[in-house]
């Protein structure tokens, strides 16, 4: 009997290690698990950005009085603080509109009649909504293109009211609110994630009809070709 157990009991034993080398054989040919790599964290990223800039409007010395032949029209410059915002459709596709207003003289050029006259002064609010493209291959240098339309509209207006060498007086003047196309060129540098440099071209082709009255009594028109270049720089953020 105690040679039955004994051989019962080996025989278990056997068993019992083939299995276990059965096992350990079948586990070491099991492909190794692969290693557990942590996914990157995705960039948070948020369409609006802003824009701070001192801004000169350079006007062109163009425009006539339509009475009176040879004559021209100059208007000032200015430099203004101007505001944009920019919203990005895409990281490469965005709108910007720009938000200022400026002041402006309107001096009469050309024959004695007009030449020296002051014709009168005005504020100009002229938003500008550009469609843009902004290149994102050279790094923290973002340059973009941009084209768009303006919508001047002119307020505070007031005549001259002194006479010239000529004895010509304007008594009153109205510039015609008007819409303008625009091209833009320009970059940002960013310093970080969200503050950069920014420096900005835009033309825009602006020419509104005026029309006033001289010596209070006889109605004259007319064309101020403005036609500024609009040259800011300024601060970035991007949110």
């Amino acid at each position: 009997m105690k040679i039955k157990t004994r051989t019962a009991v080996s025989s278990l034993a056997l068993a019992a290690g083939l299995l276990g080398f059965a096992a350990a054989g079948s586990a070491a040919d099991l492909p190794a698990a692969a290693p557990y790599v942590k996914a990157p964290a995705v960039e948070a990223w948020n369409p609006w950005m802003i824009r701070l800039r001192a801004l000169g409007v350079i006007t062109r010395d163009s425009g006539s009085v339509d009475q009176v032949p040879g004559s021209g029209v100059k208007t000032s410059d200015a430099v203004i603080p101007e505001l944009d915002i920019s919203y990005f459709f895409t990281r490469n596709i965005a709108a910007e509109l720009i938000l200022g207003a400026t002041r402006h003289d309107v001096t009469g050029t050309g024959v004695p009649a007009t030449a020296g006259l002051d014709v009168g002064k005005a504020w100009l609010l002229p938003p500008t909504l550009t469609l843009q493209y902004h290149f994102t291959e050279f790094g923290a240098f973002k340059p973009y293109i941009g084209a768009g339309v303006n919508y001047t509209v002119f307020f505070s207006q007031s005549a001259g009211n002194a006479f010239n060498n000529a004895g010509t007086i304007v008594t009153s003047s109205d510039l015609h609110n008007t819409a303008a196309p625009v091209a833009q060129i320009g970059f940002d540098y960013m310093i970080d994630q969200h503050v950069g440099l920014n420096v900005d071209i835009k033309k825009i082709w602006l020419r509104p009809d005026w029309s006033g009255t001289l010596a209070g009594t006889l109605p004259v028109t007319g064309k101020v070709n403005l036609d500024p270049w609009l040259i800011g720089t300024g601060i970035t953020y991007k949110f």
